[in-house]
């Protein structure tokens, strides 16, 4: 099955190219959604910076705080762990981390995130999602047991993936479109 994984992951990609540049206004578009998630003032969520081409949730963040959530960013604790959440000081940035991703610097504080707001390649109408291979989401999922939305363009969804027993589905997925919960 990785096999099978690693060419949906190749294609994922160069469809995802093609939908980015379909949707300029992504940030936008998924920022309107902002009120079908459920997080109230005072909730932790745990977001990400986008990574080229990926659904860019930065002002459904912005939007988020301006109604009293607080965001946290993930960092790579260690190889086979799950992901760490810190909150941001004020005044500091993220630099890139092991995989060249923004993270937090070790020291920031940590916090557990009342929900998740999750990165994918590609997802299907079960709520499974092809990430990058890590495993650090579902590792991290699993982990904490709180509700976990991908962010991803409409056309990132198929009929079906393949899924392995430590492959942990979402709770839903919030495109463009709207959010759309799996049972």
């Amino acid at each position: 099955m990785t096999n099978e994984k690693a060419l949906l992951r190749k294609e994922a990609l160069r469809l995802r190219v093609r939908l980015a540049a379909a949707a300029p206004d992504i940030a936008e578009r998924l920022a309107a959604h902002v009120d079908a998630l459920p997080v109230k003032a005072g909730d932790i969520v745990g977001a990400y910076h986008a990574l080229p081409d990926e659904a860019e949730p930065a002002r459904l963040l912005e939007r988020l705080v301006e109604r009293g959530v607080h965001v946290a960013f993930p960092r790579v604790a260690a190889k086979g762990q799950p992901l760490e959440f810190h909150r941001i000081p004020d005044g500091e940035v993220l630099h890139p981390g092991t995989y060249g991703i923004k993270e937090p610097a070790a020291h920031f504080p940590v916090v557990r995130p009342d929900l998740l707001l999750v990165p994918l390649l590609l997802f299907d109408g079960r709520g499974h999602r092809l990430g990058y291979g890590g495993g650090f989401y579902d590792r991290t999922i699993a982990l904490l047991g709180v509700p976990a939305f991908g962010i991803a363009y409409e056309g990132q969804g198929i009929s079906s993936l393949p899924a392995e027993a430590h492959d942990i589905a979402l709770d839903g997925i919030l495109t463009e479109h709207g959010l759309k919960r799996f049972s």
